[in-house]
C-alpha cells in the first residue's frame, strides 16, 4: 500500500474514530496524525493499521488500539516540557505518540526482544527523545525520576508504590487497576503532596496483565492466557484473510432459504466491540506473556 494511502487512512481514523468518540485535545489528535502506525506492525497486518483495534506484534503481544492510546495520552494532560515514564514499550507506537507531546519519554519493557526491536525502530524513524530500558516496569526507572507523568499499558492488582514515589508533585499517573486479570478500572492519580494522592476513576477497561515485582506473577498470568489470546508462534504463520473468512463462514443452500437469526444473536453478542467501546482496548504491556504488552 502506498504511503499516501496510509496517510489518508490515518487522517480518517483520527477524524472519524478519535475526534468523534470524545478525544478533544488538539495536540493529541495532531500526534495521532503524525505517527505512522503501519511502521510498528509487521507487513502481514499493515493493511489493518488504521482500524481502531489492537493488532498482533512479536512475542504474542499487541499494538494498542488507537482510541485507547489517544484517551490515555489525553488523560496525562502533557505539556511540551514534560518528562514522561511509560511502562510497557511493546512495539514502541505509544511511546512515539507521546514523544510528539512531551520533551523526553522514558519507556520500560520487560521482554528483551520487544525492547531491542522497539529501540532500534524508534531510532530509525527519528524519535530521538524516546529512551528504552529493558527491566521490570513495576519498579519504574528511579535513576531518571521524578517524572511529570507516568502511563502504564497493562493492568495490575494495585498501583505499584515505586511509580507513586517517582511521580513529581503535581504529576499525573494513568494506570489500569483491578483485582482480577483483564478486568480493571482506568485510574488517574495526581500527586498533590509528599503523601497526598488524588485518584479519579476514568471507567472500566480490559488490559493485559502487568507482570512484575509489584504486579501479577508470570505463572499466574499464564493461567489466564486462554481468556485473552494465544501466543503467535513463529513456526505458525498468521492465517490469510481468505482463510479467516472461510473458517468463519456459515453455509446455506440458497439465498431464499437462508436464515439471519444466528447472525442477529452473534451481532448482539459483539455489539459493544462493534461500537468501539474502550473496554475492548487491549494495549500491550511490559512482558512477552500474551498478556503483558504495550502498544
Amino acid at each position: 500500500m502506498a504511503e499516501t494511502d496510509f496517510d489518508v487512512q490515518r487522517h480518517r481514523l483520527v477524524e472519524s474514530e478519535l475526534r468523534n468518540r470524545g478525544v478533544r485535545d488538539a495536540a493529541v489528535l495532531r500526534a495521532m496524525k503524525e505517527v505512522p502506525r503501519e511502521k510498528f506492525v509487521s507487513e502481514d497486518v499493515s493493511e489493518f493499521a488504521y482500524r481502531n483495534a489492537p493488532l498482533p506484534i512479536a512475542c504474542g503481544q499487541t499494538i494498542s488500539q488507537p482510541l485507547i492510546v489517544a484517551m490515555m495520552a489525553e488523560a496525562l494532560e502533557l505539556k511540551p516540557e514534560d518528562r514522561v515514564l511509560e511502562i510497557g514499550t511493546g512495539s514502541g507506537y505509544s511511546a512515539a505518540v507521546l514523544s510528539r507531546l512531551a520533551k523526553e519519554i522514558y519507556t520500560v519493557e520487560r521482554m528483551s526482544e520487544l525492547a531491542n526491536t522497539a529501540s532500534a525502530l524508534l531510532k530509525r524513524l527519528g524519535y530521538h527523545n524516546v529512551h528504552v530500558l529493558r527491566s521490570d516496569g513495576t519498579r519504574g526507572w528511579p535513576e531518571k525520576a521524578p517524572f511529570d507523568a507516568i502511563v502504564v499499558t497493562a493492568g495490575g492488582p494495585k498501583v505499584p508504590p515505586a511509580l507513586l514515589q517517582q511521580l513529581r508533585i503535581g504529576g499525573r499517573l494513568v494506570i489500569p487497576v483491578g483485582g482480577q486479570m483483564y478486568e480493571q478500572k482506568l485510574l488517574r492519580v495526581v500527586r498533590k503532596g509528599q503523601d497526598d494522592f488524588e485518584t479519579t476513576d476514568l471507567g472500566s477497561v480490559c488490559f493485559v496483565p502487568l507482570i512484575g515485582e509489584a504486579g501479577w506473577e508470570s505463572d499466574a498470568a499464564a493461567g489466564f492466557r486462554g481468556k485473552s489470546r494465544q501466543p503467535i508462534r513463529k513456526e505458525e504463520p498468521l492465517p490469510t484473510l481468505a482463510t479467516v473468512i472461510r473458517d468463519a463462514a456459515q453455509p446455506f443452500e440458497t439465498i431464499d432459504s437462508a436464515s439471519l437469526e444466528p447472525f442477529s444473536s452473534e451481532l448482539a453478542t459483539h455489539a459493544s466491540f462493534l461500537s468501539g467501546n474502550p473496554v475492548m482496548g487491549r494495549p500491550s504491556s511490559i512482558g512477552c506473556e500474551p498478556a503483558s504488552r504495550k502498544s
